[in-house]
């Protein structure tokens, strides 16, 4: 199995870093460090985390990292991580 990182993620990730990097560019390269080593561990244990409480399937999870959801789907080839949101301004589903 291997990680395939989504543009929605990259991207989300990419402007989260840049914001971070504005006060203290070491805590930005540490953040970005943290999450991508959390979704390499995903390979160990893929249903280690929830189901996600934003979509109704199984093979769907929530990683929690720092206040942060990853939103990943177990795939039979990949783990795809699919975004990166606060957890604070996403809208549940209804």
């Amino acid at each position: 199995m291997k990680l395939r990182f989504e543009k929605e993620f990259v991207l989300s990730l990419q402007k989260k870093i840049q914001f971070i990097a504005l006060d203290s560019p070491t805590s930005a390269k540490a953040f970005q460090k943290g999450i991508l080593k959390s979704c390499e561990a995903l390979l160990e244990m893929p249903y280690k985390y929830r189901q996600s409480i934003y979509h109704d399937d199984k093979n769907i999870r929530d990683l929690i990292y720092k206040g942060y959801t990853i939103i990943y789907a177990i795939e039979e080839e990949f783990i795809s991580v699919l975004a990166l949101i606060n957890q604070e301004s996403y809208p549940l589903k209804a």
